[in-house]
């Protein structure tokens, strides 16, 4: 694949919530939004299969958010990779029982300046990520708020509508 080609939109109805610590589902006018609680370390997860001819490159995910109500400050939004692994000789099969996430990559973005209006935050993973999938293999995508960090000082919840998986 081209660089910059899209391999997976995600939109807030495809997330999987997580056992714990999870966003919680809501309407915005009538369009459902996750929404991620000020303070506090919240995630959800997308499952795919990334397309057979995938290049290799780095992965580009493109988060899509609204602020409930605040104009200023910043969300630390993190990702993080789960390689659900074929059979393959040296990693061995993936067990759908454990957890095997990469280090979440993070990054922080701006509120944007009216509460409601969508703004994007782009978090690039590593080629050399060995967490990352292959070409044809099943994997998990984490997206987090990490609010308990201090670099997250948005008041209120993060609103996610969206997620973009890109080739970058």
């Amino acid at each position: 694949m081209a660089q910059s080609d899209t391999l997976a939109i995600y939109d807030a109805l495809a997330a999987r919530l997580p056992a714990d610590d999870h966003a919680s589902i809501d309407l915005r006018n009538g369009n459902v939004v996750l929404d991620f609680a000020e303070g506090e370390d919240k995630s959800v997860d997308y499952s795919g299969v990334l397309p057979s001819n995938y290049g290799g490159g780095e992965l580009k995910a493109i988060l899509t958010w609204a602020a409930t109500t605040a104009t200023s400050g910043a969300v630390l939004w993190g990702a993080a990779f789960e390689r659900r692994s074929l059979d393959d000789a040296s990693l061995g099969a993936f067990d759908l029982d454990s957890d095997a996430l990469s280090d979440p990559v993070t990054g922080a973005s701006a509120a944007p300046s009216e509460a409601g209006d969508l703004v994007q935050c782009e978090l690039t993973l590593g080629a050399a990520e060995t967490l990352l999938p292959h070409a044809g293999e099943p994997y998990r995508l984490r997206v987090s708020r990490l609010g308990t960090d201090a670099a997250d000082t948005l008041a209120g919840d993060a609103e996610l509508l969206a997620v973009e998986l890109k080739e970058a």
